[in-house]
């Protein structure tokens, strides 16, 4: 087990729990302002935005990019909140600090990118503010490029420093549009005690519906705060509108999340039914995902007149695996038992394939 991290970081926010809350997307100025107002007329701190948008595909609203920072310097103005937004490049870490936002977040394409890290964190030590940066985990499940954007950041003279799990990417359908894998920040909590963690429900979930639950159990375990897609007008929204929420509806949520006084401790019979219910998701997603690949192997076999049965095959499988099993602690009839269930399924799927005219 690796040890922990020790690192000298301040506070990023007196506020507890910490609420960042706005637009997808800064869009028009219209839009940032009246977002923003409805916002800080509910409570709401630190309003987000992004200036710039990196999209998966070319072709997608990619942001206002620089002309829309007065639109935040006004929303500052009007209503007194904070203002943040997202960097990935050395011209919007000095263009943003020249205009006066408060808070930053580097997106999970550039934490998972070393070389833009480096950029990024070389620009906050060149702009020489003392500001928060909030660093989203990688887009892939790796903890330790997580941990390496957070140290590129920290050693670059950043000290107050925050994480936001957004959950990681998977290919085909699930639940969620990045699946959370909850064991990843719990363990990025372990290694660096000290840094504060905030959930983004709306990136996780992918659907509006899905922002509550997920809020809820951000806080149950003891996240720090949430950020949460927020617009005026979401269904209008030109990017996202899947998963933002209107500003009363983000303070009926809000207001429906109980907050724990004191933190569970592992002892606790419903944090651990929570653990449980979180590994069960994360054990069908992955027999989701093998029963699809079972059927891809059905179509070949089909192509190829390859018998659906390989007893050979079938035997190596379950040696090594209960092999493996035995050697975690765990029971080879338990092992022997779910393995053939799996096979059955399996078999029976690649049946119904050779079946189909």
């Amino acid at each position: 087990m690796e040890a922990n991290i020790e690192l000298n970081l301040r506070p990023i926010s007196d506020d507890k729990p910490l609420i960042i809350a706005g637009p997808c997307s800064a869009e028009t100025e219209e839009q940032v302002l009246e977002t923003a107002r409805e916002l800080a007329q509910y409570g709401i701190k630190y309003f987000r935005a992004g200036i710039w948008k990196p999209r998966t595909k070319p072709g997608g609203f990619e942001g206002v990019g620089a002309k829309g920072l007065p639109w935040l310097a006004k929303v500052k103005e009007e209503t007194g909140m904070k203002v943040c937004t997202e960097v990935a490049k050395r011209e919007h870490v000095l263009q943003a600090l020249e205009a006066g936002v408060d808070m930053f977040w580097i997106g999970a394409r550039t934490s998972a990118n070393p070389f833009a890290m480096q950029e990024v964190a070389d620009a906050f030590k060149e702009g020489g503010k003392d500001v928060p940066v909030l660093i989203k985990n990688p887009v892939n499940p790796d903890l330790e490029l997580w941990i390496g954007a957070i140290q590129r950041l920290y050693n670059a003279g950043i000290n107050r420093i925050g994480a936001i799990h957004r959950g990681f990417s998977a290919y085909g359908k699930h639940l969620y549009r990045n699946l959370p894998q909850w064991h990843i920040p719990i363990e990025l909590r372990r290694r660096i005690p000290n840094l504060p963690i905030l959930s983004d429900p709306s990136h996780i979930g992918g659907k509006r519906e899905l922002i509550a639950p997920l809020s809820q159990e951000a806080f149950d375990m003891g996240f720090d705060g949430l950020i949460i897609e927020s617009h005026c007008d979401p269904d209008s929204a030109w990017s996202d509108k899947a998963q933002q929420v209107s500003p009363d509806v983000l303070n009926f949520i809000l207001n429906t999340i109980a907050l724990r006084d004191t933190a569970c401790t592992t002892e606790s019979i419903t944090l651990l039914r929570q653990q449980i219910d979180r590994i069960d998701n994360e054990l069908l997603e992955v027999l989701n995902k093998r029963m699809r690949i079972s059927r891809e192997i059905g179509q070949y076999k089909k192509e190829h007149s390859i018998p659906v049965v390989q007893t050979g095959r079938y035997g190596d499988i379950m040696n090594s695996r209960v092999k493996a099993a035995t050697e975690m602690g765990m029971s080879a009839d338990f092992m022997k038992a779910l393995l053939s269930a799996i096979h059955e399924e399996s078999v029976r799927i690649q049946i119904e394939i050779f079946n189909k005219h």
